[in-house]
């Protein structure tokens, strides 16, 4: 039984991370806002170096977590 369990995948997201996925402050210059936090990009790249997915992959993954958890979230846009 521990060796399947060590296969599962098993996420612990918070509603303070969830809330903090969006930016909300202004970089301050001309131009649109940044649309994700830096703590949503670093989770991105976490994410990916652990699981070993490409770009495009990654945001696949990301995006099915969310819909998972029924939160209005979107993951980075791989360009």
């Amino acid at each position: 039984k521990a060796l399947c369990k060590r296969g599962s995948v098993t996420f612990w997201i918070d509603d303070s991370a969830i809330d903090a996925w969006r930016c909300r402050t202004h970089h301050g210059k001309r131009g649109r806002g940044f649309q994700y936090s830096d703590t949503a990009i670093e989770t991105a790249l976490m994410i990916k170096g652990i699981f070993s997915l490409p770009l495009r992959a990654l945001q696949g993954f990301i995006d099915s977590i969310f819909e998972l958890l029924d939160a209005p979230l979107t993951s980075p846009d791989y360009t």
